[in-house]
């Protein structure tokens, strides 16, 4: 398999440990060793305190898989393979796939969640977003009428990365209806799941609802835990688990020692952490709402669903999004992510808003436009 490179990660490596502000990252504000330690219940604090740094289990930590199976309805620490979360879309892609599959993929979006699929020889078709109402809008009859006999997978990204949109229930339940009436895989790139800004909207994991779906999750979004390197797949399909864990033999063995503790103690407490973020995200839209309202003339902006980023437009006459970008991170020291690295054609910018400097971030990108643009 001959890969392509990675764009969005090959701008993230030329800027992410330079740049002083990333206005563009999409994990929410990163917790310290110190504030996850002091989350930890007694039990949990022991495990840390006499942990053995040898080999761990394949599968992953038992009481890690106990705790990631009480995030699902329906759905037992067996059905859970714990995987670094980029593994998980390496390991799912190559054991579901082969050279002359058709794959239909949320687009644009991260770029393994339909690349491998193009390095292994399949076709690609991508569902691309509308803006509907200044909302960015999925239509699901794109689905439908782009199933054909040799579809072999769907790929969903719900909240979506980059534009933060959300389906229905009514609508991501049709998709698993049309999936299971044409035998066709699901994987479900749920990494900002428990981010909407109403618990009302909060969509299902694919696996609850459809044997031969495929859910990936995992700390580094929701949690800011991206440290941690932890996620997981989740497969009701006990034989198709078991083919991934066999995949795995050839990628990570099994998992670090210290995150898989980490990462149960911040399952533990993960009404609290998700609580803390979702307050960073809410109050940082609000200003968000407040700076491209100030100027419209320069942005056009669709609210996010869900999430912590977003997918605005740069609207000034013959500029290009890149050169914008680049200008930026140069003069001001601030990072935005162009469409250019999603492999998009529009004039767009990936905005995240899920840590704590982000006004300091957003009060620059002010500067710069009042001295160039307004």
């Amino acid at each position: 398999m001959k890969i392509k490179p990675f764009e969005l990660e090959r701008y993230f490596a030329k800027y992410e440990f330079s740049a002083p502000y990333m206005l563009s990252s999409s994990d929410c504000e990163p917790l310290t060793l110190k504030e996850v330690l002091a989350l930890a219940d007694k039990d949990s604090l022991k495990l840390w305190e006499n942990l053995w740094l040898g080999y761990t289990e394949s599968q992953g930590h038992p009481l890690l898989r106990e705790e990631v199976a009480k995030l699902y309805e329906n759905i037992s620490p067996e059905s859970v393979l714990e995987i670094v979360p980029e593994e998980g879309i390496l390991i799912a892609m190559n054991v579901l796939l082969e050279k002359g599959d058709h794959v239909i993929s949320t687009f644009p979006g991260y770029q393994t969640l339909y690349g491998i699929a193009e390095s292994l020889g399949c076709s690609i078709t991508k569902w691309l977003p509308e803006v509907r109402d200044n909302r960015w809008k999925f239509d699901i009859e794109f689905i439908r009428n782009s199933i054909l006999k040799n579809t072999k997978l769907i790929v969903v990204n719900f909240p979506h990365n980059p534009t933060g949109a959300l389906l229905s229930k009514e609508e991501f339940n049709e998709i698993l209806d049309l999936a299971k009436k044409n035998n066709t895989f699901v994987f479900s790139d749920e990494m900002y799941r428990f981010l909407e800004y109403e618990e009302s909207t909060r969509l299902p994991s694919a696996c609850e609802n459809y044997e031969n779906a495929i859910s990936l999750f995992g700390l580094s979004k929701t949690f800011g835990l991206a440290g941690l390197r932890l996620g997981w797949l989740i497969a009701k399909n006990k034989e198709l688990l078991t083919q991934f864990q066999t995949f795995k033999d050839y990628t990570t063995i099994c998992g670090s020692a210290p995150s898989e503790i980490l990462g149960i103690i911040a399952l533990r407490s993960k009404e609290t952490i998700i609580r803390r973020n979702l307050e960073i995200i809410q109050s940082n839209v609000k200003l968000l709402d407040e700076f491209f309202g100030r100027y419209s003339n320069v942005f056009s902006w669709c609210k996010p669903d869900a999430g912590s980023i977003a997918f605005p437009e740069l609207k000034i006459g013959k500029l290009k999004v890149y050169d914008f970008c680049q200008n930026l991170v140069k003069e001001k020291g601030v990072m935005l992510l162009p469409s250019k690295v999603y492999d998009y054609k529009g004039n767009n910018f990936r905005i995240g808003f899920g840590r704590g400097n982000m006004p300091k971030a957003l009060s620059l990108l002010e500067g710069y436009v009042l001295e160039n643009y307004k």
